[in-house]
């Protein structure tokens, strides 16, 4: 039998050993039936930092062996979502601000629960939902505490010694659960605000000032058609929404084709390919421009049918060696490229509007292109760009090509 000090002494090595939340759970679980405690189903619930989810749900059954299942929810403040909330046994306890409650399940009788009243069907006998909060300075966000629910089968419910076993082990679990989430919190948070490569490199301790590499790259700046017009047109609570749109449209272009998004300015995008060969790293450009341009027809007709104002993207793609690294202040520093080809790809960008066309190719990433690739590319002539010292050739597709 696993005593309940040995468990406790498992989570916590654990824990330090870095297990997520699932692994958390899953050894937790076997170790409390091991112990006697007749486990048939748990879960624990966490909210989180996320663009997306609000939270996180581990779901445990005893008869499963691939593991807890997770489940990632959005907003529960409106809709079916919302209501699902409000009557459930953990909202109910934050409300009264009590941490334990036990509710007895029994076919044909209503608990006054309805998420509690599907495991009777199962047949359940007993649910205990635990609430382990933190401490004001202890929490983020909407993380401010650790829900859990533990349910048995055992005929008359948990004994009150399995109850206090739960109660007992639960702050250790919650901790290393919280602990695990802050790890994830973290490499969300950096790689949403930094890019997914920069936020890596962060993590991994590349935060002093002015530690930088050089990098050999394709760059990629884009922004929208007159976009300054349609700002000044459109209604406020619009702008941001149309912005989120394009941009996603963009970020996910460039991501599906192994790029890293670096900067978003307004409405320009900021973005980096790199690759062992140059002309793979152009070719993962190219291929990421293609994509764009074809999600971009669809979401101009749906905006289209729902009145909204649309627009296309000016890009410009280059292939240069810039430095690749923190740069700033002690008390604010961007990861981010620096050096004259980044300048010079946003002033390709920007000749878009001169030269009436959606895509500008420089030389140098024409010329690390292969032969083949080369020859689906017509040149536009020869600019002087400006802030840059000599004039160049630029290209862009040749819409006869293929």
């Amino acid at each position: 039998m696993t005593t309940p000090s040995a468990i406790a002494d498992w989570v916590v090595a654990a824990g330090l050993a870095g297990d997520n939340e699932g692994a958390l759970l899953e050894g937790f679980c076997r170790r409390v039936l091991a112990n006697g405690v007749k486990l048939a189903r748990a879960a624990v619930i966490i909210d989180t930092l996320h663009p997306v989810y609000e939270g996180r749900v581990f779901r445990w059954r005893r008869e499963d062996s691939g593991g807890p299942e997770l489940i990632e929810y959005g907003p529960t403040n409106e809709g079916q979502a919302a209501e699902s909330w409000r009557a459930s046994v953990l909202y109910q306890m934050l409300e009264d601000g009590s941490s334990q409650m036990r509710v007895p399940i029994a076919p044909n009788r209503s608990s006054g629960f309805p998420q509690v009243d599907n495991f009777a069907a199962e047949g359940m006998t007993e649910y205990l939902a635990l609430i382990n909060r933190f401490a004001h300075d202890g929490t983020i966000g909407e993380m401010d505490c650790v829900y859990s629910y533990w349910v048995t089968d055992r005929p008359g419910g948990f004994t009150d010694d399995e109850v206090g076993h739960l109660v007992a082990l639960m702050p250790t679990l919650a901790l290393a659960v919280k602990c695990a989430s802050l790890t994830r919190i973290a490499a969300t948070l950096v790689e949403t605000y930094l890019g997914r490569d920069p936020g890596r490199r962060v993590l991994a301790g590349r935060i002093g000032r002015g530690v930088a590499e050089t990098i050999n790259a394709a760059l990629w700046f884009s922004d929208l058609r007159e976009f300054t017009r349609i700002a000044e047109r459109a209604e406020p609570h619009h702008i941001i929404p149309f912005l989120n749109d394009y941009a996603e449209l963009a970020i996910a272009a460039i991501h599906d084709h192994h790029g890293d998004v670096l900067k978003l300015m307004g409405d320009g995008v900021l973005a980096v390919f790199t690759a062992e060969a140059p002309a793979i790293a152009c070719r993962s450009a190219l291929a990421a421009e293609a994509t764009l341009r074809e999600q971009l027809g669809r979401l101009n007709q749906r905006r289209a049918f729902e009145g909204l104002p649309t627009t296309e993207v000016y890009l410009g793609l280059h292939v240069g060696e810039v430095f690749y690294g923190n740069i700033g202040s002690k008390e604010r520093l961007d990861f981010t490229v620096v050096g004259p080809a980044v300048n010079e790809v946003s002033r390709i960008a920007a000749m878009c509007r001169s030269v009436e066309r959606e895509l500008l190719i420089s030389e140098a990433f024409a010329d690390a292109m292969t032969e083949p690739e080369r020859a689906e590319l017509v040149s536009v002539g020869r600019y002087a760009l400006r802030g840059v010292e000599r004039s160049q050739h630029l290209f862009t597709r040749d819409p006869f090509a293929g």
